[in-house]
């Protein structure tokens, strides 16, 4: 089991949300949304790995409901092969993505945020749902 920060990534076509545990583990909060028809997604992600020590990338996979793998999954994981070539000294994991941006809207609903007022911010918080799922599943939070 890698040791933290860890990095989780929800990957979207148009943007990329980000979010990180602290050093010790203790804390994961959002990180940043790249928009990649304005910034390189791999050279801005290499950069915050180096900046922040990262040991770990977590890469939301986009399963179907019934957890097969589509269009959505297979750009992902081709992305996660550009990920490990542009890092390859930081191991990469996939997890189960499935519904996290419903759950990240549903929160942020829950605490006053409008749809409107969500699109800055979903891809971060759907990469925040992403990594407490995964520290969860693993026995890290």
């Amino acid at each position: 089991m890698a040791t933290h920060p860890i990095l989780a990534i929800d990957h979207g076509q148009a943007r990329i949300g980000l979010a990180a545990t602290d050093e010790l583990g203790i804390a994961a909060h959002a990180v940043e949304t790249i928009h990649t028809a304005r910034t390189e997604p791999l050279q801005r992600i290499a950069h915050l790995v180096a900046e922040r020590g990262i040991k770990l990338i977590l890469l939301g996979l986009p399963l179907r409901l019934d957890g097969t793998e589509g269009d959505a999954a297979r750009r992902v994981r081709i992305f996660g092969t550009q990920l490990t070539e542009a890092i390859p000294g930081v191991p990469l994991r996939y997890s189960d993505e499935r519904l996290s941006t419903t759950s990240a809207s549903r929160k942020l609903r829950e605490a006053g945020k409008s749809a409107r007022d969500q699109k800055s911010i979903i891809d971060q918080a759907a990469a925040l749902e992403i990594l407490n799922d995964w520290l969860c599943e693993n026995g890290l939070a």
